[in-house]
């Protein structure tokens, strides 16, 4: 795989992505897909799918027949929480069809998208099992719905990897703009064996990642 569509990617992306982001994310998934840890991948926030489309072409280097499915609501955030800031109600907004064409601009095989909220979609659409799991839900509340769905369908050595987890203690530069998806993470795995672990960039990178046990 040629990494220096990293690069590209991230400067198209701007305002949401940036190497940091994308270098974890390759070894992350390509780790699950090296190693054969069974299930599907999904991500659980796409907006216009400039990080899906990555996504893709790691799973299409690595093990091109694993399903990839996207999840968002194409209609922007909903109403922030007493636990959230920063972002407001249909904030994000992206459709679909933006989505596909973000696809069809970089030649990649569309995902399976689902379209809609998270408490409407996960109970009937979710994967069986699940590989690896990019979680991009920006607030509390979907952030918590989407880690209690999908973490008993996680196979042994799955990992998630969660945006906006700005943990001050282990990493001070990360950004901590987003407050409700550390709260949501720390909450939910507060009575699990696994321990939220926090990852580095260069910059201000805020992310988390959990493996199953």
């Amino acid at each position: 795989m040629n990494n220096g569509v990293i690069v590209e990617l991230a400067r198209e992306n701007e305002e949401m992505s940036n190497v940091d982001r994308l270098v974890n994310l390759y070894h992350l998934l390509s780790q699950v897909l090296v190693f054969g840890v069974p299930g599907e991948v999904a991500e659980f926030g796409c907006h216009a799918g400039k990080t899906a489309v990555f996504l893709r072409m790691v799973i299409d280097h690595f093990d091109p027949t694993r399903p990839f499915h996207v999840f968002d609501s194409f209609r922007g955030l909903p109403a922030p929480g007493p636990q959230d800031a920063y972002l407001r109600e249909g904030d994000c907004a992206a459709t679909a069809d933006e989505l596909r064409a973000t696809f069809s601009r970089w030649s990649a095989r569309l995902p399976i998208i689902h379209e809609g909220w998270f408490e409407s979609t996960l109970p009937r659409e979710l994967p069986e099992r699940i590989a690896f799991a990019y979680v991009d839900a920006d607030f509390y509340d979907s952030t918590l719905t989407v880690l209690s769905r999908i973490y008993p369908r996680l196979s042994p050595r799955a990992i998630i990897c969660f945006d906006d987890y700005a943990d001050h203690e282990r990493n001070p530069r990360a950004w901590g703009g987003l407050p409700g998806v550390k709260r949501a993470c720390d909450d939910f795995f507060a009575d699990k064996p696994e321990e939220v672990n926090v990852l580095i960039g260069n910059g201000d990178l805020a992310f988390g990642m959990v493996r199953k046990g």
